[in-house]
């Protein structure tokens, strides 16, 4: 497995700090050398639009009012037919990034998906929250072709891949490069899953708003009651006031 560029000089430097200290260079030295590297790698893993470990996109370019709206958690058998709904009636299309088991357990959701205009994308399996920076190996090969595996079941074959709240890890690169998946990250983040009502939701996705942008929704029972798909209907009402198409965009866009 290929290691990116910043993985091997934090090796790197920890080898030389070794050979310091075995040289009896000063102890201040070596641990300095030893850590040097450190600040950089912790904030390519753990902030979501950090590049270093792998290429993240996080908007996309155009010259038109247009932004991706991408909805993560879902398929939700409660609140996907909904949205499916609400989008169709303001005609926008959106990306969904699904959870590779409720892929399996709703297929049906998935097919429909994509039967009515919209892309499915790729969510780990079991979106493990806290756990996926520091899964083996073994783990990070499971979550992702696992969730593989039952989208090609329900028909698909995904394009883009998203860590769970972002949060990346340190094999993500060479993983996502041998299964022809690449990282989207976000422009905007919308708080839904924090929000205590739909309006708040807006009031945070509103101003932020651009050409390009990339627009971080969710679905499903993690969200409050008043926040579950109003949240969506409003930012959509809100995209329609302002001009702003919601668009899937081409590879060769994303930034």
């Amino acid at each position: 497995m290929k290691l990116p560029p910043l993985l091997v000089v934090a090796l790197a430097a920890k080898i030389v700090a070794l050979a310091l200290w075995l040289a009896g260079a000063k102890p201040s030295l070596a641990v300095a050398c030893f850590v040097a590297p450190d600040p950089l790698v912790l904030w390519a893993l753990f902030v979501p639009s950090a590049q270093g470990l792998v290429r993240v996109f996080t908007h996309f370019a155009t010259d038109r009012r247009e932004v991706w709206l991408t909805i993560d958690d879902g398929p939700d058998p409660e609140d996907t037919p909904r949205l499916l709904d609400l989008l169709d009636r303001h005609g926008a299309r959106a990306t969904f990034f699904v959870i590779g088991e409720r892929a399996a357990r709703h297929p049906e959701i998935i097919r429909e998906i994509v039967r009515r205009g919209h892309e499915v994308a790729h969510h780990t399996h079991t979106h493990p929250l806290g756990t996926f920076w520091c899964a083996g190996p073994r783990r990070l090969a499971a979550e992702l072709d696992r969730a593989l595996t039952a989208l090609g079941e329900a028909g698909v074959k995904p394009r883009w891949f998203r860590p769970p709240t972002g949060i990346k890890h340190l094999l993500i690169g060479s993983a996502l490069a041998s299964r022809d998946l690449k990282c989207v990250g976000w422009t905007v983040r919308s708080g839904d899953s924090r929000a205590g009502s739909a309006e708040e939701v807006v009031r945070r996705v509103a101003p932020q708003l651009r050409p390009g942008a990339i627009v971080l929704v969710h679905e499903g029972p993690r969200l409050g009651a008043v926040v579950r798909v109003q949240a969506i209907a409003r930012v959509l009402e809100s995209c329609a006031h302002r001009g702003f198409a919601c668009v899937i965009p081409r590879a060769d866009q994303l930034r």
